[in-house]
């Protein structure tokens, strides 16, 4: 809580850096409705995808894996679970899942994070409970030495703390003007500089960057996996997290590392995001154009069925979709009822 206690008590000078992202990821939120109204079908396909990168990337990054044969199984189906990882990465699909339905109409607060703990952490026994005993982040390195990354908050003090930290993130983004995603990047330094649970500490954070980030109407998680690219940028993940936890229970230290880690992983998922939907696009109207092409060259009349067989690739929703087009234009004609019916270009005067 001390990064949102220094901004609520001192706002900040915004680097011209952090800035820059804040304005990327501004035009590209203003693009969302557009990108919503794209072709459902494949929109659930970038969300299932989504899913899963997310369910696995986020416990992957904490070292839980499971068969790659086993991940759909898991985190679509009600399998029976085979192991304690498949059991947390289950249990994380069901956050997810959880999240992605209800948005911001999950509250940001204490019964929600234990919850989403207990979910994460299946049958352990400590699931759902703040950690009972202090605990320091560790680092270990190949050759077995280790070292005290990070001293979190000692276990007698977590509870005020969390109550504490829920307190400033209600007060910060309502009562204050700082940027949303500043605000949402806050939260998350201070939640794991006071680590509250004995394990899990990570994958909490990220769901709870995703929650947060539709409270702030942020909803390319939804399409996008946030963990996937975390994980892809671990080493700078850490790096960021590090610098930015240093002197922080003196409040002191600097928060804008890891702050602009945060806002330039939502920079890029918005970025593969618009991309994706680019590449959509792109393949449709190839499709709509083949369409077209094939109909110029027909002499005659022709079915839906006939058109598809010269269009391979194209689904026959498609092409009927391309047909009704050229009909309110005037190119084409339906020469009958029903889905055998027959269809001709009109003459041109």
């Amino acid at each position: 809580m001390k990064t949102l206690l220094s901004f609520i008590e001192h706002p900040p000078a915004i680097p011209a850096s952090t800035a820059w992202y804040l304005a990327a990821i501004a035009e590209s939120k203003g693009k969302q409705e557009l990108f919503k109204r794209q072709s459902p079908q494949k929109l659930k396909a970038l969300r299932e995808h989504a899913l899963i990168q997310s369910a696995v990337s986020s416990n992957r990054i904490e070292g839980v894996t499971i068969d790659d044969s086993r991940i759909a199984t898991v985190v679509f189906g009600k399998p029976l679970l085979r192991d304690r990882n498949e059991e947390e990465i289950g249990g994380y699909r069901e956050a997810l899942k959880l999240i992605h339905e209800k948005g911001k109409r999950i509250e940001v607060s204490e019964s929600t994070i234990l919850h989403f703990h207990k979910l994460t952490k299946g049958e352990m026994w400590d699931s759902g409970k703040y950690k009972a005993k202090d605990g320091d982040i560790i680092e270990k390195y190949p050759d077995g030495s280790s070292r005290v990354r990070f001293s979190t908050v000692p276990a007698i003090e977590t509870p005020g703390c969390m109550q504490e930290l829920i307190r400033l993130w209600q007060q910060s983004s309502t009562e204050t003007q700082i940027p949303f995603m500043i605000l949402l990047a806050a939260f998350n330094l201070d939640f794991l500089c006071i680590h509250p649970f004995r394990d899990g500490n990570g994958r909490l954070s990220r769901l709870l960057l995703l929650l947060q980030a539709y409270h702030g109407d942020l909803e390319v998680g939804r399409y996008i996996s946030i963990e996937r690219l975390i994980e892809e940028n671990k080493d700078r993940y850490y790096e960021t997290l590090e610098q930015s936890s240093q002197k922080w229970h003196e409040g002191t230290h600097d928060p804008w590392p890891y702050i602009q880690f945060i806002l330039y992983i939502f920079k890029m998922a918005y970025k593969e995001f618009e991309e994706r939907i680019g590449q959509m696009e792109g393949k449709r109207g190839e499709k709509r154009s083949m369409i077209e092409d094939v109909i110029e060259k027909t002499i005659g009349s022709f079915s839906v069925r006939e058109l598809q067989n010269q269009c391979p690739g194209v689904s026959i929703d498609m092409i009927r979709h391309v047909l009704k087009d050229m009909q309110k234009e005037g190119k084409v004609e339906c020469l009958g009822k029903g889905q055998a019916a027959k269809w001709q270009r009109k003459a041109v005067n």
